[in-house]
């Protein structure tokens, strides 16, 4: 019988909370490029964000190394503390690239792939706070299932950006930029699969 004590209950809060940091983020980079004014600010804010994600997961490997009995497997523990700060990793890494490339606007298209990163952190937070319930949650697979529906339509949606760029954009210099910055959010949405997907694999262990 799958049980979590108060004690061991502390990864799942801990996972809620870094899952918190990666829809901050996101929402904080959707803000960036929807309203793209005081760039450098709203950049410096997603950094911060970024390295509070990385204290969390500081705690979250802190408690694993300190800890006899864990909920779920430590290597699924492990995992999924790294691929949450994937997430926020490479948000904060897009959004430096709209100053490190002199980005003067922003592509419908890259806007589109932001939002989708809000709407896939979010899931992400509900399937975080389910977790723990796994056994008994009626909903934990459908946001699961969900996450990757949204990563599908991701991937429509990057490859008609870059199809998009390479037939409406003359200008060479800006091919190479928003190739890169698309690249980057779609491993973004990646990353947001890949926690998914482990969790499933811990859902299916606990069956």
């Amino acid at each position: 019988m799958f049980r979590v004590t108060r004690k061991e209950e502390i990864f799942f809060d801990f996972f809620v909370s870094t899952a918190d940091s990666a829809c901050k983020a996101a929402e904080m980079l959707a803000d960036l490029m929807t309203n793209y004014v005081n760039v450098q600010d709203k950049i410096k804010r997603i950094e911060e964000t970024e390295h509070a994600c990385d204290k969390q997961v500081h705690k979250i490997l802190e408690q694993l190394n300190k800890s006899f009995i864990t909920p779920i497997d430590r290597e699924d523990i492990y995992l999924i503390a790294k691929e949450l700060d994937t997430i926020t990793d490479n948000i904060e890494a897009t959004a430096h690239r709209f100053n490190m490339l002199n980005v003067k606007s922003i592509r419908e298209d890259a806007l589109k792939l932001a939002k989708l990163i809000v709407d896939c952190t979010k899931e992400l937070k509900e399937v975080m706070a389910e977790l723990k319930n796994m056994k008994n949650s009626k909903t934990l697979k459908e946001k699961i299932i969900e996450v990757n529906r949204i990563e599908d339509y991701g991937d429509t949606v990057f490859r008609t950006a870059m199809a998009n760029l390479f037939v409406s954009e003359k200008d060479a210099i800006e091919v190479i930029k928003w190739k890169e910055i698309y690249e980057f959010l779609e491993n973004t949405l990646d990353a947001c699969e890949d926690v998914a997907n482990t969790v499933e694999g811990v859902v299916m262990k606990h069956a």
